[in-house]
């Protein structure tokens, strides 16, 4: 009395070693689970080759395919799971994994370009010498420029508007920009009056 074809077991041992593969993700049993899971995978092999040499090769070449694809999708819902959450804790957001970079805070601020820029070179910001790329454009030693937006590792700037560099011109945070009187110092004609 036999209930299956011996390739319906063929299929049933190589679906039993995939799901055994997937369940060694998730049950930690120190190998037993993929000792098993390759016995299954090797009999149904030899079930398939018993039928036929076509039909064994064709079924090793299903095996191939089909242990991968159980290994990789268990580890696809892996996380997803309570065990997998519990081991790997929440996965970080997108803040959380970009690098700080203190000139993200300098978007937005104009500068003066030191170099000729073709696209890139030096710009000068808040009394700090960076690299710089321009946005296509040519940009002249002196001219005024602002950040644009910082990526990875380059600031982008463009030709400032005459309202932007006006405005930039004279800003009370920069100290050398002010006159000596504004600090309060008398005269400093003859320091021992």
């Amino acid at each position: 009395m036999n209930l299956l074809d011996p390739i319906g077991w063929a299929v049933v041992l190589l679906v039993v070693g995939c799901g055994l593969l997937a369940l060694e993700t998730f049950i930690p049993s120190g190998g037993i689970l993929s000792f098993l899971a390759f016995v299954a995978v090797v009999a149904s092999t030899v079930v398939a080759f018993n039928r036929s040499l076509t039909t064994g090769l064709s079924f090793m070449a299903v095996a191939v395919l089909a242990i991968p694809l159980a290994i990789g999708l268990a580890f696809k819902v892996w996380p997803k799971t309570p065990m997998g959450r519990a081991i790997l804790g929440d996965l970080p957001s997108e803040e959380d994994t970009k690098p700080d970079d203190s000139r993200r805070a300098l978007v937005g601020r104009v500068g003066v370009a030191q170099s000729l820029m073709l696209p890139s070179g030096a710009v000068l910001v808040d009394g700090r010498l960076i690299d710089a790329v321009s946005q296509g454009i040519a940009i002249e030693p002196g001219q005024p420029v602002v950040i644009v937006e910082v990526r990875a590792n380059r600031v982008m700037v463009r030709p400032a508007a005459t309202e932007e560099a006006q405005a930039a011109a004279f800003e009370p945070d920069d100290v050398l920009a002010r006159p000596i009187e504004e600090f309060g110092f008398d005269s400093l004609e003859d320091p021992l009056a």
